[in-house]
Order: structure tokens, then sequence, then C-alpha cells
């Protein structure tokens, strides 16, 4: 076979070879865009230390006396009185912090494992899953996603006394066992990780349909039950406004315990509020540093796929 060529017949009748348009390397343009400038820097270096001074400010106020949060200039560098602060946080009776913590962490651990569970189910079903209104079901889990939870608070106060949970660890574990946001974010993820041909391929081999979810699908949405457990356990972990309405004193969050060392009628002990705070922003920062570079990737797994 040959190579046919289109020609152009001249004036003067002789055939003339018809030349393509020249196109215009990108190379040089995309590697100008990829060089970071000075300014580059400078807006990376602002925004680290915009990003970390308020931890650092709470950490070295944390090491000194109060007087150090109304200091101008701002003292900048830790003091000595740290492991004395720390002494007087776990020695407050009226904070019961230990509590706290130990409650904080069982909650959230709780909220993130069933959040991914059961947010994981309801996804495979809502996007894999042929029923009589799964549509309406859909719609109904995006509606919950804009209804705002301040609005829920009342009634939900109204079904703990009625079910005798108020004051009790399980009233801040079991209304966030499932989330809006986290049926979603599975639907789609599942849409468009989990081919239909693979779930026939299961059922086919005699797979039930849990077994489908369990064998199939639950191994391919690893990346993204890692995001949503981590942003479910540092929410959960954070949740301040339903612990102070729900729980009381004798039986806190975290939270609601650094709020009760702000409970004074004269003054506000700074140093030892910053201290809890300290211990309550621990944990979060060894999350981050040890599934950090996991949850980026993890999200940036997902977005590459889709």
């Amino acid at each position: 076979m040959t190579a046919t060529t289109t020609q152009r017949a001249t004036p003067s009748g002789a055939p003339q070879h018809r030349r393509s348009p020249s196109r215009r390397r990108p190379g040089g343009s995309l590697r100008r865009m990829r060089q970071a400038t000075p300014l580059t820097y400078f807006a990376l270096i602002m925004t680290f230390i915009l990003s970390v001074f308020p931890l650092w400010w709470m950490f070295v106020v944390a090491t000194r006396t109060t007087t150090a949060a109304s200091q101008f200039p701002p003292a900048l560098v830790p003091g000595a009185n740290f492991f004395h602060n720390v002494g007087r946080l776990f020695e407050n009776s009226s904070a019961n912090f230990m509590t706290g913590l130990m409650n904080s962490l069982i909650a959230s651990t709780s909220v993130a494992v069933s959040v991914v569970f059961f947010c994981s189910l309801a996804g495979f079903a809502l996007a894999k899953l042929q029923f009589k209104g799964r549509a309406f079901f859909t719609v109904a889990v995006v509606v919950t996603m804009a209804v705002p939870v301040q609005i829920g608070l009342v009634p939900l106060l109204i079904l703990m006394d009625w079910l005798g949970w108020r004051g009790e660890l399980q009233s801040v574990i079991v209304p966030f066992m499932v989330s809006g946001f986290g049926v979603f974010m599975m639907r789609q993820y599942v849409l468009q990780t989990i081919p239909d041909d693979l779930m026939e391929a299961a059922r086919i081999d005699g797979c039930s349909t849990f077994r489908i979810y369990w064998s199939v699908v639950l191994p391919a949405l690893r990346p993204a039950m890692v995001v949503l457990g981590l942003l479910t356990f540092m929410q959960t972990w954070n949740e301040f406004i339903w612990a102070l309405a729900v729980l009381s004193p004798e039986n806190p969050t975290v939270q609601f315990s650094i709020q009760q060392l702000n409970e004074s009628a004269f003054s506000r002990d700074f140093a030892l509020m910053f201290t809890g705070a300290t211990f309550a922003t621990l944990p979060l920062l060894i999350i981050f540093f040890v599934f950090g570079r996991q949850l980026v990737g993890r999200i940036m797994e997902g977005a590459i796929k889709a």
C-alpha cells in the first residue's frame, strides 16, 4: 500500500505539496509555569507562619504563667512551668481531664469505625443495588447534608432524655454513627471504582450480596475509607456543642473538660487552659504526622481515578 499525499495545483500547472501548519510546543510555557518564583516562596512561608504560630504560642503560654497570655510583645520562647501546669491540670477535680481524654478517644474511635462501615454499606447499596426507591433515598441523603446540625439539637436532647442516655457516653456516639456526607462520598467512589462486570462475575461465582461487598467492594474502597475515617475521627474529637449540651461535668469529653477549666467567677487561668488545649491537640497532631502523607495520597489517588 503506497502512501498518498495531498497536492494542490499551482497556476503554472505543477503540483505543490500542502504543508501542515506548524504547531507550537507547549513544553517551554509549562516549564515556566512549574518554576517557583520568590513570590511563591514568600506566600508559602507566610502561610506556614500563620498556620503554626497559634499552636506554638499556645504551647509557650502552657509553659509559663497566666500573665504570659497578656504580655506584649508576646512571649515566643517556652518557659519552665510546663510540668507544674500539667500537674495542676490532672489534679483539677472540676475538669476531670483524664476522664475527658479517655471518653474522647473511645467516642472518636467508635464513631469513625461505625461511620466507615455503615456508610460504605449504604454507599454500595445506593450505587450498585437495584431496588425500589433508590433515587428517593439518594436525594434524602443529599438533603440531610444541607440541614445544619444545630437544628437537630433539641429533638436529639428530647430523644436522649427519653432513652435515659443524658450524661452517658453513648449519647455522643450513637447519634453520629452514620453521616450523610459519608454515604454520599462512598456512593460516588463506588460508582467510579467498581465496574458492573466485576459484580456480575462475582455473582456467577456464587457470591451473596454481602460477600460481594466484603470481598470485592471493600478492598477497592480502602482509599476512601482511610480519608473518611480520619476526617470523622478529627471531627468527633473536636465536637463541643453537643457534648456540652448532653454530658455532665462528671463524665465529659476533652473539649468539655477544657471548658470546665474556664469556669471561674473572678479570673481566667490561661496557662491551665492552654495546657489542656495542648494535650487535646496532641493526638490530632500525632495522627496528622503518622497518617498525613497517606491521607493526602489517598485523596490524590481518588482524584486521579475520577
